[in-house]
């Protein structure tokens, strides 16, 4: 594979672990809430969020920010584990746990050794705001960090990607996505750009029918297959 000209990375999953972040804002609503529990709530905040970033792509709902979602998404599970659903506090502290989400224990380094021969872009389906506190609070640094509310839409949708590739003024083909999500890397694809699937506990597995241009453990052996290339 040609040497790309920047890496674009998927945040959410790929570089933090975003269901880690959100447990540990369930658990904070109740003491009572056991491991069982937990994950029924965490598994609840997350049909909710996918059903309505397909809606919003299928144009059945007007696009709302991630934490317009997020914040939805939280009064659903704190109504369910018995908390006040209507208690605006109670459901910012937990929509505000998606932006405090722990990096990977590879992500500092690799980053930053992956940044010494490449050009780094973010590019994340979390809103502005929340990107810039995530990015802060997980010591993620980036050349240019971008989120999918420029182009009022989520990814896989490719207004997604080409924010990507406009904001790093290279050609979609020059830039290398990485992402833990095979239906990211699918998106990306389709705009033209090459793919890099880093394996995570919490990721999206490549369908046998998945070709993509490298596949790597982590960022450490990602960066590896970048200086051999």
């Amino acid at each position: 594979m040609p040497k790309p000209d920047a890496l674009v990375f998927d945040v959410l999953g790929t570089l933090v672990d975003e269901p880690a972040g959100i447990r540990s804002g369930i658990r904070g609503l109740s003491p009572s809430l056991d491991d069982v529990a937990t994950e029924r709530l965490l598994a609840l905040w997350q049909r909710h969020i996918d059903r309505e970033h397909a809606a919003i792509a299928d144009g059945e709902r007007p696009y709302r920010n991630s934490a317009a979602l997020d914040r939805e998404a939280a009064r659903q599970v704190a109504d369910a584990a018995g908390a006040d659903g209507t208690d605006t506090g109670t459901v910012e502290a937990l929509a505000a746990s998606t932006r405090r989400l722990p990096p990977w224990p590879d992500t500092t380094e690799g980053l930053a050794r992956l940044a010494e021969r490449f050009p780094l872009v973010g590019l994340s389906n979390a809103s502005r705001a929340a990107l810039l506190e995530l990015n802060a609070h997980a010591g993620l640094r980036w050349h240019l960090a971008v989120s999918a509310e420029e182009a009022r839409a989520y990814k896989p949708s490719p207004e997604v990607y080409r924010l990507a590739a406009e904001a790093s003024g290279r050609p979609p083909e020059r830039l290398l996505m990485v992402a833990a999500h095979a239906w990211d890397l699918r998106g990306a694809q389709r705009l033209g750009m090459r793919t890099a699937y880093v394996r995570r506990p919490v990721g999206d597995p490549p369908a046998p029918s998945d070709r993509f241009d490298l596949y790597a453990d982590g960022l450490a052996d990602l960066a590896d297959q970048l200086e051999r290339a």
